[in-house]
């Protein structure tokens, strides 16, 4: 089980796959997850819009990039704190304009337009279309809930050929408000018409899963993990011998988890657990460079 970090529909999803026969309910009773409300980003890929920025801003795009995600996250929790709401593509904008500014970055018209247009454009992985398929036919109820407009996230769906998969594409636009507002994921229970003990939330970051009133929801669900090596060691031995065939797993910091923190944490796991799993070796030299 080679380690990957691509965001492909986050380490949530596995997780939660592993979880679909059911776990307690408060009452002690089995309820079984009906549904997976899964945030946009652990199905479609944004990578293609900065890799645009990179060809418009050669050897600064990579930079361009990082500060635009971050103040397109903190425009929307900070409008949507303040009672200023502006939707995710006016926060997308907004977040693009501060970035090039503050690197002194010339942004013309035609660059913005190209890169906002690049989110018109996006697709989903190409691992996530057929997973979402398989779990699906399963008969697992799939929405979307997204802090996205209903514009983009109709356009990913058609772009990635998903029409007919998500039982609902619902977008915390039509609320006034994002995630991690409660609010948001009550719009969900309420649409898929469940309770939340029957609705496993999927990801994409830390940040995201703050609106479920309970850690323990998670940690149940197996989305969120806290151990030692060998308890990590252990839980991703009981994935690989559930679903023999699974050959990759995303793992995942939280938004905002200090870049030293994150890489020491990814050094213990490359060093101390993935050596118990096959392509090892690959893994271990590409942590050491």
């Amino acid at each position: 089980m080679p380690l990957d970090r691509r965001a492909f529909l986050s380490l949530a999803i596995g997780a939660v796959a592993t979880n679909l026969a059911g776990r307690p309910a408060s009452g002690g009773t089995k309820e079984r997850i009906k549904a997976i409300a899964l945030d946009a980003f652990t199905t479609f890929d944004a990578r293609p819009v900065f890799v645009l920025a990179e060809q418009l801003f050669p050897g600064r795009g990579a930079e361009l990039g990082s500060i635009w995600r971050t103040r397109q996250f903190e425009y929307q929790w900070l409008r949507a704190a303040s009672g200023q709401y502006a939707d995710f593509w006016q926060a997308t904008e907004g977040g693009l304009m501060f970035a090039a500014k503050l690197l002194k970055l010339d942004l013309t018209a035609d660059k913005r337009d190209q890169l906002m247009g690049a989110y018109l454009a996006i697709k989903a992985w190409p691992d996530s279309a057929p997973a979402l398929r398989s779990l699906h036919s399963s008969g697992l109820r799939l929405a979307l809930l997204s802090n996205a407009t209903a514009q983009l996230l109709g356009a990913w769906v058609a772009n990635s050929n998903l029409t007919g998969v998500f039982e609902q594409v619902l977008s915390t636009d039509a609320i006034r408000t994002y995630k991690p507002d409660p609010r948001a994921y009550q719009m969900g229970l309420d649409a898929l018409g469940l309770t939340r003990d029957q609705v496993a939330f999927a990801a994409f970051g830390g940040w995201d899963a703050a609106g479920v009133p309970k850690v323990e929801h998670f940690m149940k669900l197996g989305s969120w993990f806290a151990g030692t090596p060998d308890d990590l060691v252990a839980h991703l031995k009981g994935i690989e011998e559930k679903y023999p065939g699974m050959e990759h797993i995303n793992f995942a910091s939280p938004l905002t988890t200090p870049k030293d923190l994150m890489l020491e944490q990814f050094q213990i796991v490359a060093e101390e657990v993935m050596p118990h799993f096959r392509g090892s070796s690959q893994l271990h030299a590409a942590a050491a460079k």
